[in-house]
């Protein structure tokens, strides 16, 4: 199936086949086009979506609580003794909750990770879900986050290259830099919605 993802802030448009990036442009040009495309309306811009430098930090270091657990661990991730000792208790929660990290990454519109991820089941998670892995920095830039600062956007998107990316309801980058990746409505990785945010 074809798909335009068309953003109202910056006009951009990017058509997607499969898991493929088959055009950019501005909508009005590749509707007339590709008439028969499927298309999604986002507010705010088109990015190449996020690398986040804290993949072991978010994935292997920190437990995304169930909803359902909500009375035991509450609804935010927990880092620290805590998740190890949840962790120790029942090594099985290890990939359930790195299951719910990258849905979380996704919320944000991460669509990459730096740093090695040891844990087996927490590898196979990160990558069947579609995230790529890049280049940790020497330096990290603070604290661990979802939407670490300075951000850290890809390469820009190119025809023929993957269909991953992410949209932000903000005006333009600088106002994304100010607001911070939670400000994520949309995020696709492999040609497919992994998120969606309303």
């Amino acid at each position: 199936m074809t798909t335009l993802h068309v953003t109202e802030a910056d006009g951009a448009g990017v058509l997607v086949e499969g898991e493929t990036v088959k055009a950019l442009g501005s909508y009005e040009e590749l509707a007339a086009a590709h008439p028969q495309a499927r298309v999604r309306r986002w507010p705010g811009i088109l990015t190449p979506g996020l690398l986040n430098p804290y993949g072991p930090e978010i994935l292997e270091h920190t437990y995304h609580p169930d909803p359902r657990e909500a009375d035991t661990y509450g609804t935010v991730p927990i880092g620290g003794e805590r998740a190890r000792e949840i962790f120790r208790a029942d090594p099985s929660r290890l990939g359930a909750s790195a299951r719910r990290g990258v849905q979380r990454l996704f919320a944000h519109g991460t669509v990459a990770l730096a740093g090695e991820l040891r844990a087996k089941p927490v590898l196979e998670v990160a990558q069947r879900s579609g995230l790529v892995f890049g280049g940790r920095p020497d330096r990290l830039p603070g604290p661990v986050s979802l939407s670490p600062k300075p951000m850290v956007l890809l390469p820009g998107l190119t025809v023929g290259g993957p269909a991953r990316f992410a949209v932000f309801d903000v005006a333009d980058r600088a106002d994304l830099v100010a607001k911070g990746a939670s400000t994520c409505v949309a995020t696709v990785v492999g040609g497919r919605l992994v998120y969606r945010g309303r």
